[in-house]
């Protein structure tokens, strides 16, 4: 067999907090990957026992940041590639296809994945993540995650893009939506703060309607019908929300600063 021949092995690298459902669904098609890594930030569910019963390794490692967490994982994998997902996020199987083809090639270090959303159990093909192409698969050590709550991923090499997509099931119903905007704008506020951004005095009146015009008429989701129209009202109020949680926590900052 030439090297040629020899397919790069793959880690598939999940963080997971209370992710019991997801990994039952995302799990079993991850038959194709070397090594399934399981990073969990303190699940109160079953979602460790799930992951060991499908074989993978986890490590329990408390949640400070989404960016830390993604990197304790990238320095936990042992593979030659490292495909980093979330719990709800699954490879069609034209994209796994495709990755296996990629990684023999040799010609990238890292590539971005087209995302395709079902968001309040629809598919959104304007309003959601449709124009999302973030970096997921990358050679081992080429890479790292920076930023607290949208992290991203800065590569030393070259990046490229494939043609086929993660089916990103989010936010299934409207009390998983809530449940994760209190989640991510209490991390986004807090963040904020202890970066020393203070609060636009006129944000919750700019930032709302400006998110709904950029969803439902920029990208077009008024086309995504009723479950659209929906999540571009519901991603104005998420934008409510942390205009007023920045708000919040900066004053009580303020207040003890000068007490």
């Amino acid at each position: 067999m030439s090297a040629a021949d020899v397919r790069p092995t793959i880690t598939a690298a999940i963080i997971t907090l209370d992710e019991e459902r997801n990994l039952q669904a995302l799990l079993p098609r991850l038959d194709w990957v070397d090594e399934v890594l399981v990073i969990d930030g303190g699940s109160s569910d079953a979602t460790r026992a799930v992951a060991r019963r499908y074989g993978c390794r986890v490590v329990e490692r408390r949640f400070d940041s989404f960016a830390r967490q993604r990197n304790h994982a990238i320095s936990r994998a042992s593979c030659d590639w490292i495909l980093s997902l979330d719990a709800d996020e699954t490879p069609s199987p034209r994209l796994v296809t495709e990755i296996i083809e990629h990684i023999r090639s040799h010609r990238c270090d890292a590539y971005r994945l087209p995302i395709r959303s079902t968001i309040l159990g629809k598919p959104l093909r304007r309003s959601g993540t449709q124009d999302d192409r973030p970096v997921r698969l990358f050679r081992a050590g080429s890479a790292r995650w920076v930023g607290d709550v949208h992290e991203r991923l800065e590569v030393n090499g070259r990046v490229g893009t494939l043609r086929n997509w993660l089916m990103h099931g989010t936010q299934a119903t409207l009390d998983v939506f809530l449940c994760k905007m209190n989640r991510y704008t209490t991390l986004e506020a807090r963040s904020r703060v202890a970066a020393g951004l203070p609060p636009g005095r006129f944000d919750p009146w700019l930032f709302p309607p400006r998110e709904i015009f950029r969803r439902l008429i920029y990208k077009q989701g008024i086309l995504d019908g009723p479950a659209g129209w929906k999540f571009c009202l519901l991603s104005g109020l998420y934008e409510w929300v942390l205009a007023d949680r920045h708000r919040r926590y900066w004053q009580n900052i303020q207040h003890e600063r000068f007490q």
